[in-house]
């Protein structure tokens, strides 16, 4: 087995390495897809009402967006390869217990250790390849696996609706027999690497802060939406926002944060990421309320649900780099302001997306000029990220972006859909969840045309691009039509 750093692309020991990674992260990668066009089915399996299909995509997100940067530290730590391969295990196990949950709660649970899984996983990936690869062949290796990565997003939605005809169960099931192939290829063909110049230590009181605060929040948002301002709900939220206070105070003292206070220093920096929280927040939204609306409302089947999305992965496969190119060239501030304003756009005209709603006239042009917007946006809000952060925390800085999409997602989830007026069983009832959808959208809308305000009043041209490590961000955010899934594998 050749040493980390010394693998070559077009070699044999080269192509192992990229079908372990493009395996592990395609598994999480699909599996975000597939669940959402799942929910229909798996509510009316197991006697579920909206607030149990919000936590069984929030239970995931939740535990992935808490440990996420905990799992990159354990991965330089300890070995990336181990931590890797522990992920891929984990993740397996979990989805055998998701595929076999006789109950929503225990769904629930064990969606929520999928999210271990997923964290343990998902940072191994790209880092893998990072430490496998050196120089032109690193630059090559990235772009085969992102391209390769794109195509498994393509892949998703055409197997999850496939599935989900057959049984939800088979959904999780899907990732016990590619985890076994990914694991025995990693043990044998992956070389291992660890960060030896890595702060001592773990930011353990960081994670359980962050996670108890986003944990508090997003069980406080949830019940909100149903049960209005119960006592449990307000202590839940007061514990939440303490929690996250006591993290930023954390973070400012540890000699070894999950989180640089010094990259909000940054105004570019801290301008992106308010504009990722955006962003992110109103794409959680119309992921999962997007594919309901068309099973109970338009009447589609689970496989045509699940491939409405496509055209969006399309055209991120297609013109992502062209964008990203584009924004190099002009500046990342005009693309992060009329991007959004777009999207918007294609928010709008889903509002045609009703009873007896025809693919080719109603679905299709909302989705083109939605997919259209996030095509000219994603490339440069990521690229802008990391040009805004020093080079020493280029790490950082894109795991930070990514807990912030993921904890976009995960509150917006939370929140929005009770906001609308979804609860109980609206899910089943067209008439309750159409009005509520309408709401929804308008309110993503709204999501979608502040990042733009807040892009063009505060994005800036950043100093010189760095190539590559634009391109390691495209691929970071090229799964971006299933926001259960990495930003930043």
């Amino acid at each position: 087995m050749a040493e980390a750093g010394e693998l070559r692309m077009g070699t044999a020991a080269g192509r192992w390495v990229l079908l372990t990674t493009v395996l592990g992260s395609g598994m999480v990668m699909i599996d975000g897809t597939v669940v959402n066009v799942a929910l229909v089915r798996i509510g009316d399996d197991l006697g579920a009402g909206f607030a149990d299909l919000q936590w069984t995509v929030n239970g995931y997100t939740l535990t992935l967006a808490s440990l996420i940067l905990l799992g990159g530290s354990l991965a330089d730590h300890l070995g990336r390869r181990r931590v890797f391969v522990i992920g891929v295990v984990w993740f397996a196990l979990a989805s055998l217990l998701c595929g076999l949950a006789p109950n929503i709660e225990i769904l629930i649970a064990a969606r929520a250790l999928q999210g271990v899984g997923g964290a343990l996983l998902t940072p191994g990936s790209l880092a893998l390849i990072s430490a496998s690869f050196h120089g032109p062949d690193r630059s090559a290796a990235i772009g085969a696996w992102s391209g390769l990565g794109g195509i498994a997003g393509a892949i998703g939605p055409f197997l999850g609706g496939f599935l989900v005809e057959w049984t939800w169960r088979a959904v999780f099931l899907i990732n016990l027999p590619i985890a076994a192939v990914v694991v025995a290829v990693a043990v044998k063909h992956v070389p291992e690497s660890r960060d030896v110049e890595s702060a001592p230590g773990l930011d353990v009181a960081g994670t359980v802060l962050a996670a108890l605060g986003l944990g508090a929040l997003t069980y406080g948002l949830t019940g909100l939406g149903s049960r209005g301002p119960a006592p449990d709900l307000l202590a839940a939220l007061a514990v939440g926002v303490v929690a996250l206070a006591g993290f930023v105070l954390v973070e400012r003292r540890s000699s070894h944060p999950l989180v640089p206070p010094a990259l909000f220093r940054n105004p570019v920096f801290s301008a992106a990421n308010a504009a990722t929280l955006l962003i992110y927040g109103a794409l959680g939204v119309v992921f999962v309320l997007l594919v309901l609306q068309l099973q109970t409302v338009a009447g589609f089947s689970p496989l045509e649900a699940g491939t409405s999305l496509l055209p969006v992965t399309v055209l991120m496969l297609l013109f992502s780099a062209r964008a990203g190119a584009l924004a190099a060239r002009i500046g990342p501030r005009l693309p992060m302001t009329i991007g959004p304003l777009v999207s918007a756009c294609g928010l709008l005209l889903m509002l045609r997306i009703g009873p007896g709603a025809s693919w080719v006239t109603d679905v299709l042009p909302a989705v083109l000029v939605f997919g259209a917007g996030l095509t000219v946006t994603v490339s440069p809000l990521t690229a802008t990220v990391l040009d805004a952060a020093p080079d020493r925390f280029a790490g950082s800085a894109s795991g930070v972006n990514n807990a912030v999409a993921r904890a976009a997602g995960l509150l917006s989830v939370a929140v929005v859909p009770g906001v609308a007026g979804i609860a109980g069983e609206d899910y089943t009832r067209p008439d309750a969840f159409a009005a509520g959808f309408r709401t929804s959208m308008f309110i993503s809308a709204g999501l979608l045309v502040l990042a733009s305000l807040v892009s063009f009043v505060f994005i800036r041209r950043p100093r010189t691009p760095a190539p590559e490590r634009m391109r390691i961000e495209e691929c970071l955010h090229c799964d971006v039509t299933s926001p259960q899934v990495h930003p930043n594998a």
